[in-house]
């Protein structure tokens, strides 16, 4: 059975449509740059680009950076501030022609994705997969169940939110070689992760895990397992197609 998925990040908007008894996309995803402000309209009107691009007329998950209570925005740290309190799942359906669409945090649907089909499968104990990106998305996981909203991201580190010093943004925007982010950022955030959950797991998603090799190595003193995302960066849309399913 194939259901939509729309991945809402801070740079990119991506959807295709999923494959959910191979926890894959049936077709190659869409993407969109993700507009600037990322206001409600600018947003809704790029997901229905990326939905309208494959002709589909089902239901459609769709994933927001920041917390989701039912459909309704709570946070919204990488897009613009005028998403708080919005009906998400109303505005973005209407947009798509009264679809029905059903809106979850973005970590917790690719988090979601990877217990089922990816690197977490069949894992008990605590689990906590982190997307590393514009900020720092986290979803947290005891005995395969999941603990909603944690936006582990926002952590403090350093005096700033964790995801100001330690995502795959801030690599860049410094400049950082990976071995300095990866044992001077990363490493660090990690370490205080741990201390407060003690995980088993670590998954580490977004865009960066295809190059997990250039990192993951580097990092030294964490007890717990850490390991590439397995869906890499399609496991948002997966987690949000397997959202809308479950509705």
């Amino acid at each position: 059975m194939n259901v939509f998925g729309v991945d809402i990040g801070g740079s990119g908007i991506k959807g295709a449509p999923v494959d959910l008894e191979r926890g894959d996309l049936a077709e190659p995803r869409h993407k969109v740059l993700t507009p600037q402000p990322a206001t409600p309209d600018g947003v809704a009107g790029c997901v229905a680009e990326v939905v309208e691009n494959f002709g589909w007329s089902g239901p459609v998950g769709v994933t927001f950076p920041g917390v989701v209570t039912g459909s309704t925005i709570r946070t919204a740290a990488n897009v613009d501030k005028a998403w708080i309190d919005v009906d998400a799942g109303k505005l973005i359906g209407d947009r798509l022609g009264g679809l029905p669409v059903t809106v979850l945090n973005d970590a917790d649907a690719a988090g979601v994705a990877e217990m089922t089909f990816g690197a977490g499968r069949g894992r008990k104990g605590t689990v906590i997969l982190l997307t590393l990106g514009t900020g720092i998305g986290s979803a947290l996981f005891v005995d395969g169940r999941l603990v909603p909203n944690t936006e582990l991201g926002h952590l403090e580190l350093k005096g700033h939110d964790a995801e100001k010093r330690a995502s795959t943004k801030a690599k860049d925007d410094e400049g950082l070689s990976w071995e300095h982010w990866a044992t001077r950022r990363l490493q660090k955030y990690l370490a205080h992760v741990e201390m407060l959950f003690s995980p088993e797991l670590f998954i580490i998603g977004g865009g960066v895990s295809r190059k997990a090799d250039r990192f993951l190595p580097l990092i030294e003193g964490i007890r717990a397992e850490i390991v590439p995302a397995g869906l890499r960066n399609n496991a948002g849309i997966v987690g949000a197609a397997m959202a809308a399913q479950a509705r």
